[in-house]
């Protein structure tokens, strides 16, 4: 009997001794897990809101496990998931409580108005992880890639800080934006290149190029496409088209058309250097872009650069879908800087092509004075304009219409309120958004393609297609002209649709050739008639290939 006690007792002091060991090492781990944060740096998220890149950027996760109520949270790409803990023997068991996710997706519907993407709902359960710890590491079975490094509090802080800071974040491509964008804003003060346009934008590409923290499925509302965000709405009217119109309305309260009515035979001129357009259109297709894509890339040609914003929002916006199935690319960033950037440049262009292609005889010829043009002339002029474009290309309306109405409340005399606001206040407000919204869409990792490459050669190459165009048709209507009325035709450069710069530079080279010949009101005539024409053509294309 007393040998049946004596088993009985070493068995019961055996059994505490393993239930006292278990309870220390339980509690030796549970101070361990509780102390300070835990780390995890592995390769992972896609840093584009849209998911349109193939590379993936390490990131931080940190869990935190709490002591009295046995939580933890789990932050990952800035998202935070909760859970509950609980020891068993040498193992580690992980809880996660679902979580509601916004996800970012492409809308496919070129019919919505919410933008390029849908941010849509669901819930994400992470499930149950089982671990331990091992030489200060927290490890999840044989999957590497969870495992967590031991940190204090402060480490974990100064990592998280790290990881939203543009020096862990930047790439090559942000810094040569940076470096286009400040190159933008060098030609616009030292040289006097569209400084209205080029420094909006210039500093949009610093606004858009300054790198930041950005992860599919997560959205801090900072970037350009993060929907949300003031930059985002910004752009919604370049996606949605409503910011070149509004343009449109302010260049017709500014725009003067006496010039083109009174001698109405210069309008050929306009349309003859929007050839610039077909060719480069044809040269897109000939390069592998999709026809939608080609007729947006080929409006630069006009070298209007609200239409050719118009035009790619409704054929290459990333969103609408072709027949064959394939969604066009989102080729407005690099179409709108294309079109500004060689606008800003109609000073360099254009003057060694208008000299190759024109005689010193022909640059000294002075053309008949305009004859005066009545009130009801000016008045009747946008009315029967307006009717007449709009039966011939019923798309190119939104333009257009809002060329001809303001023109018409600044003729008219009885809304100079209105034609004040549209020509002044209105287009300035749009132009600043415009040109900060276009620049911001320049984001590096969306910008520096291929494609942006192609689309800036073909429009070089329609600037100086649409230049010798107009120059070429000039000197053949001067040839089949009356001799009391003769044409330079150094004004057929003027019918790219560069408002006034183009018509500027035909005034400059006049008076270089000839102190006294002043060409500025008669290259005014194929320019203006250039903005319509490039607007029609604009509405001709979205006719087609919409």
């Amino acid at each position: 009997m007393r040998n049946l006690y004596k088993m009985i007792f070493s068995l019961v002091l055996m059994l505490g001794m393993c239930f006292s060991s278990l309870a220390q090492n339980t509690g030796t781990i549970e101070k361990q897990l509780t102390e300070g944060k835990w780390i995890n740096h592995q390769d992972g998220y896609i840093p584009n809101a849209l998911g349109a890149s193939d590379k993936t950027v390490r990131r931080y996760k940190t869990f935190e496990f709490k002591e009295e109520n046995h939580s933890f949270s789990m932050d990952s790409i800035k998202q935070r998931f909760t859970g509950h803990w609980t020891i068993e023997g040498n193992k580690i068991i992980l809880k996660f409580n679902p979580k509601n996710v916004d996800r970012l997706s492409k809308n496919t519907n070129p019919n919505s108005a919410s933008g390029p993407y849908w941010v849509t709902s669901s819930v994400l359960d992470l499930g149950t992880r089982v671990g331990h710890i091992s030489n200060d590491v927290l490890k999840f079975g044989n999957n590497a890639e969870y495992d967590c490094v031991h940190e204090s509090g402060a480490v974990a802080g100064l990592r998280n800080f790290w990881e939203f800071t543009g020096f862990a974040n930047v790439t090559s491509g942000h810094l040569l934006m940076m470096l286009i964008g400040i190159f933008f804003i060098f030609l616009a003060i030292k040289y006097d290149y569209e400084p209205l346009l080029l420094i909006p934008i210039g500093t949009g590409i610093l606004i858009g190029n300054i790198p930041m923290f950005q992860a599919v499925d997560f959205n801090l509302k900072l970037g350009i496409y993060e929907p949300g965000s003031v930059m985002s709405y910004l752009y919604s009217g370049v996606l949605q088209g409503w910011y070149p119109p509004l343009i449109f309305l302010g260049i017709g309260a500014m725009t003067d058309f006496s010039s083109l009515i009174s001698n109405p035979r210069l309008m050929i001129l306009g349309a003859a250097a929007q050839i610039g357009i077909f060719v480069t259109f044809l040269g897109a297709l000939y390069l592998g872009f999709a026809p939608p894509e080609a007729g947006a890339i080929g409006i630069i040609g006009g070298a209007d650069g609200p239409t050719a914003i118009f035009l790619s929002s409704k054929l290459a916006n990333g969103v609408n879908v072709m027949a064959n199935g394939v969604t066009v690319k989102n080729l407005i960033g690099p179409i709108a800087i294309a079109a500004y950037s060689y606008m800003a440049l109609v000073p360099v262009i254009q003057p060694p092509i208008i000299n190759l292609l024109t005689t010193k005889k022909e640059r000294l010829i002075k053309m008949k004075p305009p004859r005066a043009v009545s009130r009801l002339e000016k008045i009747m002029f946008p009315i029967i304009a307006l009717l007449l474009t709009a039966y011939i290309s019923p798309t190119s309306v939104p333009l257009l219409g809002m060329l001809f109405f303001g023109n018409l409340l600044k003729e008219s005399t009885v809304t100079a309120r209105l034609a004040d606001t549209a020509s002044n206040a209105l287009i300035n407000i749009i132009t600043i958004l415009l040109g900060i919204s276009v620049g911001a869409s320049t984001q590096a990792d969306v910008f520096l393609t291929k494609d942006s490459m192609l689309i800036f050669g073909l429009g070089a190459a329609s600037f100086v297609v649409a230049t010798a165009g107009g120059v070429i048709f000039g000197k053949i209507m001067n040839w089949v002209s009356p001799k009391d009325r003769p044409i330079n035709p150094m004004i057929g450069a003027s019918g790219v649709s560069a408002v006034p710069d183009s018509a500027r530079v035909v005034q400059v080279m006049g008076l270089e050739n000839d102190p006294t010949n002043h060409l500025l009101m008669h290259a005014m005539a194929p320019n203006v008639s250039g903005v319509i024409g490039s607007a029609v053509a604009a509405g001709i294309l979205l006719s087609f290939l919409m």
